[in-house]
C-alpha cells in the first residue's frame, strides 16, 4: 500500500506538537522540514545528536521520516550565495541517515534573482543546463559518499522542468547518488495544462524507474499570473502556490487526474510514500481524506 504523509512545515510548532498533529491527522510518514520551534536545525547547526533526537521522536510515534527538505537555488547568479546554498544541501546530506532517511530534496534553481520559482531566459540555455549538471553530479557524488541520495524535484520555471530535461539529466548524471522526487504538477505550464492525462502518461513512460518519493498537490490555470503564496507561518517552499499560467493548490482542488496519477504510481511503486503539500493546517483533514479515498478507488 502507498503510505500517506505530509511536510512537517505545515505544522508551525515544537517537535512534540508537530508529531502530535501528524498523528491526529492520521499520517504514517512525513517529509521533514528542519524548522521546529524548539530545535535549531538551521545551516551550520545540525548535529548527529539533534538528528537522532528528531528521528527517535518520530520512531516512538510510529511515523516514518521518508525525506528531508533542502529547497534552495542551486544556481543562484551570485557565486557566494550559490556556494552557501550548495553547502547547505551537503550539510543535510551528511546528516540524512542520522535523521533516518537517505533522501534529501531540492529543486534545481533559476537565474532569476527575485525568486526561486520565477523563470529567467537564461534557464533555457545550454550554459545553464551544464552549470546545473555540474552541481547535480557534485551533489550525487557527495550524497553517495555519505550513504544518502540527492533527489531532484523539477519545476517548469527552473532549469530542469520538462520530462525531456529531466530525462537528459538522468542520462548524463547516471549515478547511484541521485534520484527523482515525483510531483506531476511541476511539469505543467501554459502549453500543456489543458492536456493533463497525456503529460502524466509521458512522465511515467519516460521517468518511472527514477522515482523514489512522490508528492500530492494539484494544478489548474491561474487567474493571477504573478507569483502566488499563502499567508501561513511556513518556509517559502511551503507557502508557494504557483507562478505564471499555472496555480498549484492542494490536492483535490485542481484538474490533476488523481485516478490516473495514483494508478500509474502504484504499478511499479506499490509501497512508495506520497507527501501532501500546498495547503494550510485547516485543510489538512480534507486533503488527507481526498487522497485516501482516491487510493482506495485505485486499489493502492
Amino acid at each position: 500500500m502507498i503510505s500517506v504523509g505530509i511536510f512537517t512545515g505545515y505544522y508551525p510548532y515544537t517537535l512534540a506538537e508537530v508529531i502530535a498533529k501528524a498523528k491526529e491527522h492520521g499520517m504514517s510518514c512525513v517529509q521533514l522540514d528542519l524548522d521546529f520551534k524548539d530545535v535549531d536545525l538551521s545551516q551550520g547547526n545540525i548535529t548527529k545528536e539533534k538528528a537522532n533526537m528528531v528521528r527517535d521522536a518520530f520512531r516512538d510515534a510510529n511515523i516514518n521520516i521518508v525525506s528531508i527538505s533542502a529547497y534552495t537555488n542551486l544556481v543562484h547568479p551570485d557565486p557566494v550565495i550559490r556556494e552557501k546554498n550548495i553547502a547547505h544541501v551537503k550539510e543535510i546530506l551528511k546528516y540524512a541517515r542520522d535523521f533516518g532517511t537517505p533522501y534529501v530534496i531540492s529543486e534545481t534553481g533559476t537565474y532569476n534573482v527575485e525568486s526561486d520559482w520565477l523563470y529567467d531566459p537564461k534557464n533555457a540555455t545550454e550554459e545553464a543546463y551544464q552549470e546545473f549538471k555540474a552541481v547535480a553530479l557534485e551533489l550525487a557524488q557527495y550524497a553517495y559518499e555519505n550513504n544518502a541520495v540527492f533527489l531532484v524535484e523539477n519545476y517548469v520555471n527552473n532549469i530542469i522542468g520538462s520530462v525531456d530535461q529531466v530525462a537528459r539529466l538522468f542520462r548524463e548524471v547516471n549515478h547511484p547518488g541521485i534520484g527523482l522526487l515525483l510531483d506531476p504538477t511541476n511539469y505543467f505550464g501554459d502549453g500543456n495544462i489543458d492536456h493533463v492525462d497525456a503529460e502524466i502518461e509521458k512522465i511515467f513512460n519516460v521517468l518511472d524507474d527514477k522515482i523514489k518519493v512522490a508528492h500530492a498537490k494539484d494544478c489548474k490555470r491561474a487567474v493571477d499570473t504573478g507569483e502566488k503564496h499563502a499567508s501561513i507561518d511556513a518556509a517559502e517552499h511551503n507557502s508557494f502556490r504557483g507562478a505564471g499560467a499555472v496555480e498549484l493548490p492542494a490536492a483535490g482542488l485542481g484538474v490533476l487526474n488523481y485516478d490516473l496519477y495514483l494508478k500509474k504510481l502504484s504499478e511499479n511503486h506499490p509501497n512508495i510514500p506520497i507527501i501532501i503539500e500546498h495547503l494550510d493546517e485547516e485543510d489538512i483533514p480534507r486533503a488527507k481524506k481526498f487522497l485516501d479515498d482516491k487510493l482506495k478507488t485505485v486499489g493502492a
